[in-house]
């Protein structure tokens, strides 16, 4: 059975491969490691006496979305540069792309691996003995998979030997929730991946208070196609069906209540298909005095735990983020993601991998997110910045497999609030400067908060657009996104805002209290009594690859750390915040600091924010 589909595949095998686009950036990035892989340059090698072997042959049981295979494989001329190729589904792809240009030859074959790793990957004897052993994990993708043996490296890749097929029971189960705050503070929406269309089967979420009554909340649903993307790889060799998108809205819940719910599909026929059951916490009732706790980073992307797709450490740090919030999930009730969210960078299976990693965190708490140039940019596609970042995607995958209560989900500004925190979110890749439909709602943002009952404000964005002294910014000589804190630093300073948190350097640096980049009060380890100024937090070092800082010591810059992290907020009331900056790699506080103020330290003024007075009585 081998030999056809070694001649099936060498008929069909022909695709383009897409050249990294790094963006303008603080920090380096990296390339998308998929992108290393010249599959237009693949040629048929088959070698019948080579073979590569995959078990088990049915995943998933049991209903888990996750598990591991043993790939057992033999070349008799082996190398180094050989490697193992992970493709899903498992007869590649046949559908046709459409050249970029005039000038390039239509492609046959549209179909990157879902991952790969080196056929000397803990196989030491491999060069010698041409025989090797992988264990990789996969997870549910609504396909099949199968497994291909390579010689000729990543740049002129020979087709080998092809595996047997390997697939989960039910490819189509509902899989990987992820929470989010609604437009209302007692609303949760759940959003989920499937691979059932509407004509196939009803989506809906069963959910009630722990141990009460039980409610159907229908789900609406999304997807796109090929056509939607803006370029390649996105749209050739990166593109993979999303599957559906589904979307509930649970409504009218009790403040810090605690619900459970799970998934479900009713199919044509009646049967009902089911996920494992989640539970999760309501939200505090705006103003509400109590215990609240919310997770902030940038720039995190993805990782294998099996250690396949690594290429020159792209986003090495997270793993390690990912365990240390899910270990202290107990302590923590909202997490927000400012952009740069798994780094797919037009390779549109690995939205399902990131969106697989994180479920022990958004299935259990709101997982805001914010969209950053690896989710939007693209030339002539109405973003600010005329970039390859996105890798095609220009905006899509991210506002459809996210759910956030934006007015417009695809400009991705929106506000949200928790308890006593108000959290402004920016959208950088969209124009944000004065005259602006979106500087309109930040100020809209910032000045309908009653600080009285929400007295911790918090603006954040993916670019610094505040201050940043990372070696890029300082060799603009801008020390910040050009054109970012002159626009909006006098809205920041007018209604006091606390913090301002921002991604895109892959590090973590706090400032001083700072306005006109000067210090208002000098930084410290705690803050009482009035508002001075506001505190700048670059946090985007929470897994990609780090950025530099500038060799100069910058006068507002207190505290930076060239490492993988992350920040804990935690409100005790309405008096008191603490700020805790943490490292991915053990969880420990590596910066912290307090602040004390009370409801008459917000309404007194400071540097120009002072309000108009008469001497009339």
């Amino acid at each position: 059975m081998r030999a056809p589909l070694l001649l099936w595949a060498a008929a069909t095998w022909l695709a383009v491969s897409a050249v990294a686009h790094p963006g303008r950036r603080g920090g380096g990035g990296g390339e998308q490691p998929l992108s290393r892989i010249a599959v237009e340059s693949a040629v048929l090698a088959v070698d019948d006496a080579a073979h590569v072997r995959a078990s088990p042959l049915v995943l998933g049981l049991k209903g888990e979305s996750s598990e591991w295979v043993d790939v057992e494989f033999f070349h008799p001329d082996p190398s180094s540069d050989d490697w193992i190729g992970v493709f899903s589904p498992a007869d590649f792809s046949a559908a046709i792309c459409e050249p970029e240009n005039p000038r390039q030859s239509p492609p046959v074959l549209c179909s990157a691996p879902i991952k790969y790793q080196f056929a000397t990957f803990k196989n030491d004897g491999y060069n010698k003995t041409g025989k090797g052993y992988l264990k990789l994990q996969l997870i549910n993708q609504r396909g099949d998979f199968s497994f291909a043996l390579f010689s000729g490296g990543l740049l002129k890749p020979k087709l080998i030997a092809v595996s047997n097929k390997v697939a989960f029971a039910n490819p189509k189960a509902p899989v990987y929730p992820r929470l989010a705050q609604g437009k209302s503070w007692n609303e949760m929406t759940v959003t989920w991946t499937s691979g059932y269309d509407i004509t196939e089967a009803v989506p809906f979420v069963e959910w009630g208070e722990k141990g009460g009554r039980r409610f159907l909340a229908p789900a609406g649903t999304l997807t796109f196609d090929r056509n939607s993307m803006c370029g390649a790889p996105a749209r050739t060799v990166g593109w993979r069906h999303p599957g559906y998108i589904h979307t509930s809205y649970l409504k009218d819940l009790w403040p810090d209540s605690r619900y459970t719910y799970r998934l479900g599909h009713r199919l044509m026929n009646g049967t009902r298909v089911w996920s494992k059951s989640y539970s999760f916490r309501a939200s505090p009732y705006p103003g509400q005095d109590s215990l609240q706790r919310v997770v902030i980073f940038g720039d995190m992307g993805k990782a294998e735990a099996d250690g396949s797709n690594e290429f020159n450490n792209f986003q090495p740090g997270s793993l390690n983020t990912t365990y240390q919030i899910t270990s202290d999930i107990e302590n923590i009730d909202m997490v927000v993601h400012i952009g740069d969210i798994c780094y797919a960078n037009g390779y549109l299976s690995q939205w399902d991998q990131f969106t697989a990693q994180i479920e022990p965190i958004a299935s259990t708490v709101p997982y805001m997110v914010g969209s950053g140039n690896h989710e939007r940019d693209w030339p002539g596609t109405g973003s600010f910045y005329g970039n390859l970042d996105s890798g095609g995607e220009c905006g899509v995958p991210a506002q459809t497999v996210f759910y956030t209560p934006a007015e417009n989900r695809a400009k991705f500004w929106y506000a949200t609030d928790y308890g006593m925190f108000r959290f402004c979110v920016a959208h950088t890749e969209e124009d944000w400067r004065p005259g602006t439909e979106q500087y309109r709602f930040i100020e809209r943002c910032l000045s309908s908060v009653d600080r009285q009952k929400q007295p911790w404000l918090v603006f954040l964005a993916h670019r610094v657009l505040g201050y940043s002294s990372c070696a890029y910014y300082e060799s603009e000589g801008t020390f910040e996104e050009p054109m970012g804190r002159e626009a909006l630093q006098e809205l920041w300073q007018k209604y006091k805002v606390d913090l301002a948190f921002y991604g895109h350097v892959h590090s973590y640096e706090r400032t001083c209290p700072v306005y006109q980049s000067q210090c208002v009060v000098d930084a410290s380890d705690h803050y009482s009594g009035p508002f001075q100024a506001t505190t700048h937090v670059v946090v985007g070092g929470a897994g990609a690859s780090l950025s530099e800082f500038a060799a100069s010591k910058i006068q507002w810059s207190h505290f930076t750390d060239f490492d993988h992290g992350f920040v804990k907020l935690t409100a005790f009331n309405h008096s008191s915040l603490l700020f805790e900056y943490k490292k991915s790699r053990d969880g420990n506080v590596y910066d912290r600091f307090t602040i004390s103020r009370d409801y008459r330290d917000v309404l007194a003024c400071s540097v120009d924010n002072c309000p108009r007075t008469t001497l009339a009585s």
